[in-house]
């Protein structure tokens, strides 16, 4: 899977989740060139949810990415298990590259859900943002091991 893979991300990590997020750039780096860009958080301080997701999907949306395939991370969106998310991905990945967009704390405002080509959900649990960006890099490491017909369990 020589692939290009964008992240979008609304905030940067925490530093406790940095190591892990490394982790798993670095684990990748032999099957796939990954980008991570960093659009700025809105606080919630003094502004209503709506506010925040309007303001957070416009500069999601002045950033957005230009890869064939372009995915939503959203609980809603579509439910695949990781051999599923693996041929998944290898559609984008055959159209040239494939790009998932992070939302805050708050999610995604409702215009970067509509732009998007896809949506994705990770787990039917709730996430936290922070967390969500791991498991996305995880998961991203295990479809590529399985698109290569390597182990992917261990």
């Amino acid at each position: 899977m020589a692939a290009r893979i964008e992240i979008l991300a609304v905030g940067p990590l925490h530093r406790d989740f940095e190591p892990a997020a490394r982790h798993y750039l670095d684990l990748l780096r032999p099957y796939a060139a990954v980008t991570v860009r960093e659009v700025k958080e809105t606080p919630l301080r003094g502004r209503s949810e709506a506010e925040v997701l309007r303001e957070e999907g416009r500069r999601l949306l002045a950033a957005w990415p230009q890869a064939p395939l372009v995915a939503a991370l959203a609980v809603e969106g579509r439910a695949l298990d990781t051999e599923g998310f693996a041929a998944w991905l290898q559609g984008g990945v055959e159209r040239g590259g494939a790009a998932f967009v992070v939302g805050g704390s708050l999610g995604l405002a409702p215009e970067v859900l509509v732009r998007a080509g896809a949506r994705v959900s990770l787990s039917a649990l709730t996430l936290p943002h922070q967390l969500a960006r791991v498991v996305l890099l995880e998961q991203l490491f295990r479809a590529a091991r399985i698109l290569r017909g390597e182990p992917y369990h261990h």
